[in-house]
């Protein structure tokens, strides 16, 4: 590394909920925490895709993470199991779009003094050619190095209407960025790939740091302003640094292309694009799932217990259970513990209506899955009835739950392997495979889990109310009230 070298800071944009990949991705799980290609989930692909971006005259950082609030503990555990460790965590109190994402990586990037080229980079993508993937990425990054603005466009391989596009023309090795175009019908999909200068939008940009405040004050001060204040008046808590609520919640809700890309074209602020083919996919729907996915003879796709007789290019995602299917053609089936998505492949992209109506509902399923993970563990609940709820719980070695007290409920617990440290009132127990004990209700109570190994055990509760809502928090090792 010479002491010239290009400081780079990858930043991974985190905080999408993945509406159209539902049942799987839920609001608190959303896809970027998936394994949807391979056996890491996106995020986790995303991070070690930018790990590799260091060479001789690039100063690679630690990754910035610009995620929710919700997710924070899933972006950290995810790191770890990747090996990597974050420079920082930007924590959206709610979501405010793109703009205002980047905007707080840039002020986060610029805290230490210098002006970083920001690689930029949304969670919850894939690519099958990681070598071409690098190698355009450093292209990008020693060209945004004199203030130049660089998207990656996506070299299009069939005429796609679920993506917005760019057109540009050839000027050396990159291309002038001439208009962005919002998503097309199937006949101009059509014409922009025969016209071969046009490339999807991937959503990824590598920019100074300064160069985006610089354009944002020029095209939209507003955002730049308000997203300040909300930094200025951040918390930081060890990784986990977190804007202004309130302050946050005044920032107007922008992409990054409204906001600035699309003003770029006409204007002297340098707006070039480079082609990437690198075997891309945003994953956005359960089409580009079963696009990327291998396949038989016949088209079909599956992933978990799957059994597939008479058919043809047809997903079938199952999660818990074996999932059947005979005589399909062009059909997305996607199982999971509480829900089933039955879909025309074509038309995947309408899944995002189910969860509008799952949200207008209220329905859980909407939010969270049958399982639900937390920063200890998960938790799933495997059965429930009038006045009682059975739960399977997992207990990671050395971690414990908070401090708590139940207004409606009683507990049993018993252990199904590992070793449980339980507080129940005044009293300290350990307990090992096979043995019990019963928390009454309004009892103060605690589980840890002392040992090296996971912890298990199967939670009954039973009284009049069981939501996870009747919980009294008096202490938390993870800083929830």
């Amino acid at each position: 590394m010479t002491d010239s070298a290009i400081q780079v800071q990858p930043v991974i944009m985190a905080g999408g909920s993945g509406t159209r990949l539902w049942p799987l991705s839920r609001a608190r799980y959303p896809k970027q925490f998936l394994i949807l290609s391979g056996n890491t989930s996106l995020f986790q692909q995303a991070a070690t895709r930018l790990a590799a971006l260091a060479a001789p005259d690039l100063s690679l950082a630690q990754p910035l993470i610009v995620g929710n609030e919700e997710h924070r503990f899933l972006i950290l555990d995810q790191l770890q199991e990747a090996g990597q460790d974050p420079c920082a965590v930007l924590l959206e109190p709610l979501g405010r779009n793109t703009a205002p994402a980047l905007t707080l990586a840039a002020l986060q990037a610029l805290e230490s003094g210098q002006d970083p080229v920001l690689v930029v980079t949304p969670a919850d993508q894939t690519v099958t050619q990681p070598q071409a993937f690098t190698a355009s990425l450093q292209q990008a990054v020693r060209l945004a190095a004199d203030g130049t603005i660089v998207i990656l466009g996506v070299k299009p391989d069939r005429a796609e209407t679920g993506f917005g596009y760019i057109h540009g023309h050839a000027e050396g090795e990159s291309l002038v960025v001439e208009q962005f175009v919002e998503k097309p019908d199937a006949a101009t999909a059509e014409r922009y790939v025969s016209d071969g200068n046009y490339c999807w939008n991937s959503g990824m940009f590598v920019l100074r740091a300064s160069r985006w405040v610089e354009a944002l004050q020029r095209f939209r001060p507003d955002i730049l302003t308000a997203t300040r204040a909300a930094f200025e008046a951040r918390k930081i808590d060890a990784k986990f640094v977190r804007p202004g609520k309130a302050e946050f919640a005044a920032i107007p809700s922008e992409s990054v292309d409204y906001a600035v890309m699309e003003r770029c074209p006409g204007s002297d602020l340098p707006l070039r694009m480079l082609a990437l083919d690198a075997g891309w996919s945003d994953l956005g729907a359960w089409d580009a799932v079963w696009q990327v996915s291998d396949k038989d003879a016949d088209g079909n796709a599956s992933r978990g217990d799957a059994m597939i007789s008479d058919s043809k290019n047809t997903l079938v995602h199952a999660s818990s259970r074996l999932v059947s299917v005979v005589g399909l053609e062009n059909v997305v089936v996607v199982e999971t513990a509480d829900a089933v998505l039955v879909s025309d492949r074509a038309r995947s992209q309408e899944v995002k209506h189910i969860v509008a109506r799952l949200d207008a509902a209220k329905r859980e399923e909407q939010t969270l899955h049958r399982k639900v993970h937390r920063p200890w563990g998960w938790y799933d609940s495997i059965d429930s009835g009038s006045r009682f709820q059975v739960k399977r719980i997992m207990v990671k070695p050395g971690a414990t739950l908070s401090l708590q007290m139940h207004h409606h409920r009683a507990e049993h617990w018993i252990v199904v392997s590992g070793t449980a440290e339980v507080t129940n009132g005044d009293k300290t127990i350990l307990l090992s495979e096979n043995q019990s004990t019963y928390i009454p209700l309004g009892q103060t109570h605690r589980l840890a889990n002392p040992g090296k190994v996971p912890l298990e055990i199967i939670e009954v509760q039973s009284g009049a109310y069981l939501g996870e809502d009747d919980i009294v928090r008096f202490d938390d090792s993870y800083g929830r009230q």
